[in-house]
């Protein structure tokens, strides 16, 4: 970067999907018949058929939905500096995106207030957070916030951030995941409860949204502290970060 992005302009992010029903036999037509259509084209040497592929359909914004979105920023200086999170999540997508969309709307109010540009930053933000919940927003008829509205823009006017590709510095063919990043920089790891293949079955057949919330907001804020070590800054300790989802209560 030729010139440095200040931490306070940047809302660190990372989202939970899930298929939209519980089992392939539970989607409506014509959904599951272009779920069978997509199913085929999905890594074809695998001998599996459609509704063993269905735990997938999560990852699709055309069969799948939002059920998490986690947020975080940067307040204050030094010794007083905060790393604040904020978590919409339920049932209701369509709600969710709403309040998400509001929030967005208000913090780019805010940064052009103070003479800044907002910008996004997930872990693959770029291939999956972003354009998903773009998609998303259109099909529940939301109107698209002005940062997640790309058309006619230069790719230097995108106010996108990807800590996963800017480990990539150039190659095409590397996927590295967000715990991997995270190792190699000592990072504690997110991964201390549940992972990603895993909240399709946390959220329809556990109902336990708050486990999901506080795992989404472990990845937001390790992807945080991997883009600190990506400007040579030391990564946010564990007493600047004010979560905002509850801890589990403790048993008796």
């Amino acid at each position: 970067m030729d010139e440095r992005i200040p931490l306070e302009s940047i809302l660190f992010l990372d989202i939970e999907t899930v298929p939209m029903s519980g089992t392939m036999e539970d989607l409506p037509e014509p959904f599951r018949h272009l779920w069978e259509k997509k199913a085929e084209t999905i890594l074809r040497q695998e001998e599996k058929g459609a509704d063993e592929k269905f735990e997938r359909a999560g990852i699709y914004a055309e069969f799948g939905k939002v059920i998490c979105i986690s947020n975080g920023f940067f307040n204050g200086e030094g010794e007083a500096r905060q790393f604040r999170l904020k978590s919409f999540y339920g049932d209701d997508e369509r709600q969710l995106l709403e309040a998400f969309s509001k929030m967005l709307t208000e913090m780019e109010s805010f940064q052009q207030r103070k003479g800044r540009k907002l910008y996004l930053c997930a872990h693959n933000g770029k291939e999956f957070d972003f354009p998903f919940l773009a998609r998303r927003m259109l099909i529940n008829g939301l109107p698209l916030p002005a940062i997640l509205d790309m058309a006619g823009k230069k790719p230097w006017e995108v106010p996108f951030l990807d800590t996963m590709e800017m480990w990539k510095f150039g190659d095409r063919k590397s996927f590295t995941s967000l715990e991997l990043l995270a190792a190699v920089f000592g990072i504690p790891t997110p991964k201390d409860d549940i992972d990603g293949s895993q909240v399709a079955e946390v959220y329809y057949k556990e109902k336990d949204l708050e486990r999901i919330a506080r795992y989404c907001e472990k990845d937001v804020v390790t992807t945080a502290r991997i883009y600190q070590r990506f400007l040579g800054d030391e990564p946010v300790a564990d007493e600047q970060v004010r979560w905002s989802v509850p801890p589990p209560a403790e048993n008796p």
